[in-house]
């Protein structure tokens, strides 16, 4: 299963917020920039995403957007079925429009794409978008801690 730009891309975006909207609404223009992101997409992303519930947006001079509910209650899940649909890395040619399939009674092989499908599934939908925020706040104050024991080192020679 290979992701689209709108799954890479949205789930940055909602990271972003999730890091930046604790205290006020965040402006495409800014998560934009954070993350080198078209506005134009990420305000097609971000309309997706609101349709969905899992962001809500405010208007005007303070207006921007902010997580839909908090981070513990949005799963990697449910960032990609709204943005790719289904997550389904095989589906089985036998199966036709309403659901029988063709070679029923002497397929296997309809078992390993179950067990494929259903372990994506349960992987994305147990994966939370707070602990994404939290892995992100942690790579941040590494980062900052480097880049200031980096500068006292050049102050101390």
């Amino acid at each position: 299963m290979k992701l689209s730009t709108r799954a890479r891309y949205g789930l940055r975006a909602l990271i972003d917020l999730g890091l930046h909207s604790e205290n006020e609404a965040v402006s495409i223009q800014s998560i934009a920039g954070r993350q080198n992101i078209s506005e134009s997409y990420l305000e097609q992303l971000m309309a997706k995403l609101k349709k969905a519930g899992l962001v809500e947006s405010t208007r005007g001079a303070q207006g921007g957007y902010r997580l839909g509910k908090p981070g513990d209650q949005i799963s990697v899940g449910d960032i990609l079925r709204v943005l790719e649909g289904s997550l389904e890395a095989v589906e089985c040619p036998g199966i036709a429009s309403d659901g029988s399939c063709s070679g029923e009674s002497l397929c296997v092989a309809k078992h390993v794409w179950k067990r494929i499908n259903d372990s994506i599934t349960a992987s994305v939908d147990s994966l939370m978008l707070s602990e994404l925020i939290e892995e992100s706040r942690k790579k941040q104050k590494e980062i900052i801690s480097a880049g200031n024991q980096t500068a006292d080192i050049g102050v101390s020679k």
